[in-house]
């Protein structure tokens, strides 16, 4: 049951979901893992298909033939939702893209910056008992629009050796232009160094156990990385007109994902905190992955009574959750005021479900409280800036005295001699 706690005895830390953390065992069979995939390359690929997957592939990667039988064994309906999903996240992310800019109104002088798209990005999407066509438009659409060329999908194949027909329809509507059949940390390894049948990329992006994302941090430097994702969160800030059923069936949305997900309401009405606390039992006898939504609510499910909202709103900042539901009237009065959150979740009829499948936004967000300082996936986040500057001679006679001068000061007269030399001007 969830607990109901005053303000009182709130505490920040207890609020914070914790990423994950390998432990030494861990550590050294990804580093095994890794190794044995830059040695052997695509067998090694295969061998850990079998050995982890029960798979036996041919071929590491996915063929056209395999896309066309994943489209014809899904449904219409559902790939027409999956068109349509697309259609609002495309929207949605055309708004990031950022132009070069070029300043020349100074004569002789012109400087500028470039944005140019990574060459090659890959994209980890997990498969078994966990399939998320969602994720795979979130990782794959941003990268396709910020004008990245290749786009390498990496997902373990199940025991027939195929890979979920709707990650590959997902896949094939988002602009994905291979797809790798491997999981954990070998399909990092891939993805980061390359096999004869996969291009070392420049990024790798998606969620994935605890072997990914220790691998993703083994990897880092090599290739860049998203983020190291926490349990998933939710905390709904609701005042006292809010409808219990929709807040604890807001509130069970993000605990079934994981036995470490933390929910959590904040409310300025003890009568709503009773209902809610009452009606979160209720919808979970009824919950398929009730198991694991239970466990969530009894670890880390909360109620805390507030005096009022704009101390509840001060709380939901200190703990910076990955999603924040305003349950209000006037929500856009208090947006404004929110400095910490991955993606925040406007009235009564904006549960957080709207944001993973549908309306745009991306739903690949920062978790543990890193809100206070990342941000959700992006156009962005595959793009990198280069900058340019060009001086006539002229221009820099204006301004060699003041960069002598300043080189000096540092004590690197090697800087101060590389403007003055241009004038007759030695050491």
């Amino acid at each position: 049951m969830m607990r109901i706690m005053p303000v009182d005895e709130f505490r920040p830390e207890e609020f914070k979901t914790l990423p994950i953390q390998a432990g030494n065992d861990i550590e050294a069979a990804v580093d095994e893992i890794i190794a044995t995939v830059r040695r052997e390359g695509d067998q090694a690929l295969k061998d850990y298909a079998a050995r982890f997957d029960r798979a036996q592939i041919g071929s590491v990667t996915v063929s056209e033939a395999e896309i066309e039988d994943a489209f014809a064994a899904c449904d219409a309906p559902f790939l027409e939702t999956l068109r349509a999903a697309r259609d609002n996240i495309e929207a949605f992310h055309r708004r990031q893209v950022r132009n070069s800019f070029v300043i020349s109104e100074q004569e002789g002088r012109v400087m500028g910056q470039r944005v140019i798209p990574l060459r090659r990005v890959g994209l980890y999407v997990p498969g078994g008992t966990a399939s998320y066509p969602s994720s795979v438009l979130m990782n794959a659409i941003p990268p396709r629009i910020a004008g990245v060329k290749e786009i390498i999908m990496a997902t373990p194949p199940g025991r027939d050796g195929r890979v979920n027909p709707a990650i590959l329809c997902a896949a094939k509507l988002a602009g994905v232009t291979k797809i790798v059949k491997a999981g954990g940390a070998q399909a990092i390894a891939a993805l980061a160094y390359g096999t004869e049948s996969v291009p070392p990329v420049d990024k790798i992006v998606g969620p994935g156990n605890i072997y990914v994302a220790t691998a993703k941090r083994r990897v880092y430097g090599v290739v860049d990385i998203d983020m190291i994702a926490g349990p998933s969160e939710i905390l709904v800030l609701a005042d006292g007109a809010s409808n219990p059923s929709f807040v604890a069936a807001d509130l069970l949305s993000q605990a079934e994902h994981d036995k470490m997900s933390s929910a959590i309401l904040i409310t300025d009405s003890a009568d709503l905190a009773a209902a809610v606390q009452a009606e979160v039992e209720r919808q979970l006898e009824r919950l398929p992955r009730r198991d694991i939504a239970r466990a969530s609510i009894e670890n880390n499910g909360k109620i805390v009574l507030v005096q009022n909202l704009e101390q509840g709103l001060a709380i939901a900042n200190m703990i910076a959750p990955e999603h924040l539901e305003l349950c209000v009237d006037e929500p856009f009065a208090l947006l404004g005021r929110v400095e910490s959150a991955g993606s925040v979740f406007l009235g009564r009829n904006a549960p957080e479900a709207l944001g993973d499948y549908w309306a745009g936004p991306n739903h690949i967000l920062p978790t543990s409280g890193t809100a206070r300082f990342s941000s959700p996936l992006s156009v962005d986040d595959f793009v990198k800036k280069s900058q340019f500057l060009y001086y006539s001679r002229d221009a820099l006679a204006e301004a060699k005295d003041h960069i002598a001068a300043f080189a000096r000061r540092e004590g690197l007269d090697g800087h101060a001699n590389s403007v003055t030399i241009r004038f007759g001007e030695t050491l």
